[in-house]
């Protein structure tokens, strides 16, 4: 399911770059479609680090300490940060360089803190990362990331992550192939020009 609604840098900073905002419930898989994206070397599209107080799976997210995740906040190395599910996450100040170069930067951020990371970049556009209940528990068993306990209390705060997003720019159902959703936010990220005899060619009134 493909849905896109464009309004999105319309308030002057269309030569800043863009700054999109991935949200979605446990399990939706946004760490698989940020690394697919990254793998397919978009020439204009950066896709933002994170710190994060657990050990991590690679990919962009890096481990810190909960003293050293207090020690860069007090420094202000953050743009964005919050906490979910016991963890503290950061994303640090070099997005800021990023979009001022007029890149397109995808953050893998959450969906409770949304609207303060909207308070902080006004034109930031949300993408939401779904999948059906029963596929969501498949995942996160499979990842062995937590003990059971665990996967049950997020699948229980899941429920409130799947109303819909209405400021959402972009909705992506991630249950199917991963390339299926991957091109789905890929062109989002960074569309590809239409040949010039693809473009519509304008009626003429007589």
């Amino acid at each position: 399911m493909l849905a896109i609604v464009r309004d999105a840098f319309l308030n002057g900073a269309a030569d800043r770059g863009r700054l999109v905002y991935l949200v979605g419930p446990s399990g939706a898989g946004k760490d698989s479609l940020l690394a697919w994206v990254r793998a397919q070397r978009p020439a204009r599209v950066r896709v933002a680090p994170r710190a994060v107080t657990r050990a991590t799976g690679g990919g962009t997210d890096f481990a810190v300490s909960e003293a050293r995740f207090a020690a860069l906040l007090a420094r202000g190395a953050f743009a964005l940060y919050w906490r979910a599910n016991g963890l503290a996450y950061g994303v640090p100040r070099a997005i800021e360089r990023w979009l001022a170069a007029g890149l397109t930067v995808v953050v893998n951020g959450s969906r409770a803190h949304l609207a303060e990371a909207r308070l902080r970049f006004p034109a930031l556009e949300a993408v939401h990362v779904t999948a059906p209940k029963l596929l969501l528990a498949r995942r996160l068993a499979q990842r062995a990331r937590e003990p059971e306990a665990e996967i049950v209390r997020r699948l229980a705060r899941n429920d409130d992550a799947f109303a819909a997003v209405p400021e959402a720019a972009l909705t992506i159902v991630n249950d199917g192939p991963l390339a299926h959703a991957g091109r789905q936010l890929l062109e989002f990220v960074e569309p590809r020009p239409v040949p010039a005899h693809e473009r519509p060619v304008p009626s003429r009134n007589l």
